[in-house]
């Protein structure tokens, strides 16, 4: 089954009349596929259909950098032990990323299909990938090499070591779950009831794989069925266990997410739904709050314990901001932009001042926004040409002291195609 056109058809029969929690992170134009926390708990890093990912900071509810590099969407992310991050894609690309650099450190390919689940090793020293060309497989960080496990005969859906990183889980459309040994070595394969969308490991390493028929499925790391629970009658999408492995979140294409206590084998709330379906989940560091993330781009964060929305007070919105310019492809270049501006002075405000009026306008002349003493200092004047070269060299490069992400539009037919945009979309 194609889960991408499949849930991206719910999302369209469930776009009016939402009613959902206050959107915390907004920014993507389109569904949040992945998302990740870093260990400290002050970033988020999230990969969207709208092909880039963004990096987030929570203490700010703002975009630190926007990753352009994959050509299809991205599938799914994560941060790594030194401090970079890694995206995936259904391109079948993997790139590493370090932090406030406009391209990737390392490129991995080899996948043949999209790459739909990533993990890194215990140590740090390796990711692992799980792909729809029915293999997983294993990259060095810092090395070309790579290693394929083969053996499921449909679709793989998500991968996790371990917590002693001596072996590797992976779970299928096939029904089945497999334990790899590592370094290397024939699997434990168990044949389950339900196609397997995701996969999460707690820390005494008890497996949690979620299922197409809305359960829970629990097993030991010797491949033995513990228990199951009915986390909601919607196809479970994603998995996420809290750090201390009390509780696991189970996001289904209905717009709900389960909160289950591990131990009881018990829902203990569910949160939102129905609605958008939720693409993915995953806890914060204090084992109470979970950020999810919807197809309507909005990343919304919640108390697990207690089922209240925590956060902004801009509610999420199901209409496209860049609706009215399906087709335009200065706006698909724009939609990574949304992440920080809005076009309109009637829309609620974002991270960067609003581009209505824009060209004409002094630099950091904009009433009611705080801008650094650096651009204030600088006389540029907005027009087509200075946006055009702002994406040529780059912000950090032609406006020092900017808080705008490092980003760069590396050809004049793309420039020009969102400058063209902007003077039809920012005009008063």
């Amino acid at each position: 089954m194609n889960w991408r056109l499949y849930l991206c058809s719910i999302a369209a029969a469930l776009s009016l009349g939402v009613e959902a929690a206050w959107a915390q992170l907004s920014g993507h134009g389109g569904p949040v596929r992945a998302i990740a926390i870093s260990a400290d708990g002050k970033h988020v890093l999230s990969g969207s259909f709208d092909t880039s990912a963004i990096r987030w900071s929570l203490a700010t509810e703002s975009a630190e950098q926007v990753l352009r590099f994959h050509s299809d969407a991205v599938n799914a992310v994560a941060f790594l032990k030194d401090g970079r991050v890694a995206t995936a894609g259904a391109d079948a690309r993997i790139a590493v990323w370090t932090a406030g650099r406009q391209q990737p450190d390392q490129v991995f390919e080899g996948h043949r299909a999209p790459i739909v689940g990533l993990a890194v090793s215990p140590d740090g020293s390796m990711l692992a990938s799980a792909s729809w060309d029915r293999t997983v497989r294993l990259w060095p960080l810092g090395s070309s090499a790579q290693r394929v496990l083969e053996g499921h005969s449909q679709n793989v859906n998500g991968v996790a070591f371990m917590p002693d990183g001596k072996s590797l889980v992976s779970i299928g459309y096939d029904l089945t779950l497999r334990i790899w040994p590592l370094p290397e070595g024939p699997p434990d394969v168990i044949t389950l009831t339900s196609p397997l969308n995701a996969v999460a490991i707690a820390p005494d390493g008890e497996i949690a794989a979620g299922g197409a028929d809305g359960k829970v499925r629990f097993l030991t790391a010797g491949a033995m069925e513990t228990g199951e629970i009915q986390a909601g009658p919607a196809p479970i999408v994603a998995l996420a266990m809290s750090p201390d492995g009390s509780l696991i979140a189970a996001a289904g294409i209905g717009g709900a997410i389960a909160v289950i206590d591990r131990t009881a084998r018990s829902v203990l709330r569910t949160l939102g739904g129905p609605g958008f379906p939720v693409w993915s989940v995953a806890f914060l560091p204090d084992n109470a709050a979970v950020l999810t993330g919807g197809a309507d781009g909005a990343i919304r964060r919640w108390n697990a314990l207690t089922g209240d929305p925590i956060g902004s007070s801009l509610r999420g919105t199901p209409a496209d901001p860049l609706a009215a310019f399906a087709g335009d492809h200065g706006a698909e270049i724009f939609r990574a932009c949304v992440a920080c501006h809005t076009l309109s002075e009637k829309d609620n405000a974002r991270a960067g001042p609003t581009l209505a009026g824009l060209f004409g306008r002094r630099i950091a002349s904009l009433p009611g926004y705080r801008f650094s003493d650096a651009l204030k200092s600088m006389s540029i004047v907005w027009t087509p040409e200075t946006v055009a070269k702002l994406f040529e060299v780059g912000p950090n490069a032609y406006t020092p002291g900017t808080k705008m992400p490092e980003q760069r539009i590396g050809s004049p037919e793309g420039r020009k195609a969102l400058t063209d945009f902007l003077a039809r979309a920012t005009t008063k």
